[in-house]
């Protein structure tokens, strides 16, 4: 399926005019075709572009500090501008099927930029009629709250209209993760509607599900919607 210019564009959004002589340009140039007939073969396109274009040293020292990285299975320091790039490509060349599967299996893998691409992908493919059912989907039993909040920032800023309550109500009762992703995507989308005042349904809820011990993002997000 031929993929709208639309898509493309909120990709490469903010990005600037690629040369001819790009090293990333010229790696996905030279993919065959065939790549974008199976989301396996793409797992492997993609982990071998992140790291072009980024200094050596960049990648050693955020793979140094994978143990303080979110619990992501590699953080490489690829900039935002490549991974819209990619993601430009992607859906350029690809099938959204395919694609969608790809979304599934980047989560699995966790890389940081695999969560990113991700994110960037389910926000901009033209066949899911529901974003977050997909997001859902996807995020397993233990995703974190900047893994979480990547995905939930590209499909607001996709336009793609939030959840309703009960859909965060059920979420709230399935895990801890779906629960946090509950609350990350109510907070976001109170802030963009000007802070109205949650239901008592949605405040019991947000008030019942756990929280890291302190003073979390989590946490303070809970009581800066409670507490308005």
């Amino acid at each position: 399926m031929a993929l709208s210019t639309n898509s493309v564009q909120s990709c490469l959004k903010g990005v600037g005019k690629v040369s001819q002589t790009d090293p990333l340009d010229d790696w996905l140039s030279i993919q065959p075709t065939k790549v974008h007939r199976r989301a396996n073969r793409l797992m492997s396109v993609v982990r071998d572009a992140y790291p072009i274009g980024v200094p050596a040293f960049i990648v050693k020292s955020q793979t140094d500090r994978l143990g303080d990285s979110g619990g992501y299975a590699f953080h490489l320091g690829t900039p935002d501008d490549v991974l819209r790039r990619i993601c430009s490509w992607l859906l350029t060349h690809g099938e959204e099927r395919v694609l969608l599967e790809l979304v599934h299996q980047l989560w699995k893998r966790h890389g940081r930029e695999d969560i990113a691409l991700a994110a960037l992908l389910l926000a901009n493919l033209q066949t899911v009629d529901n974003v977050w059912e997909v997001l859902g989907g996807v995020i397993g039993s233990s995703s974190t709250a900047e893994a979480l909040l990547l995905s939930i920032e590209e499909c607001l800023r996709a336009k793609h209209a939030p959840p309703g309550e009960e859909v965060l109500i059920r979420w709230c009762r399935r895990s801890l993760a779906h629960s946090h992703l509950a609350l990350l995507v109510c907070h976001a989308a109170w802030v963009r509607a000007k802070r109205p005042p949650l239901s008592v349904s949605l405040s019991d809820q947000f008030r019942s599900i756990s929280y890291p011990d302190g003073d979390s993002l989590l946490v303070r997000i809970r009581d800066q919607m409670l507490d308005s």
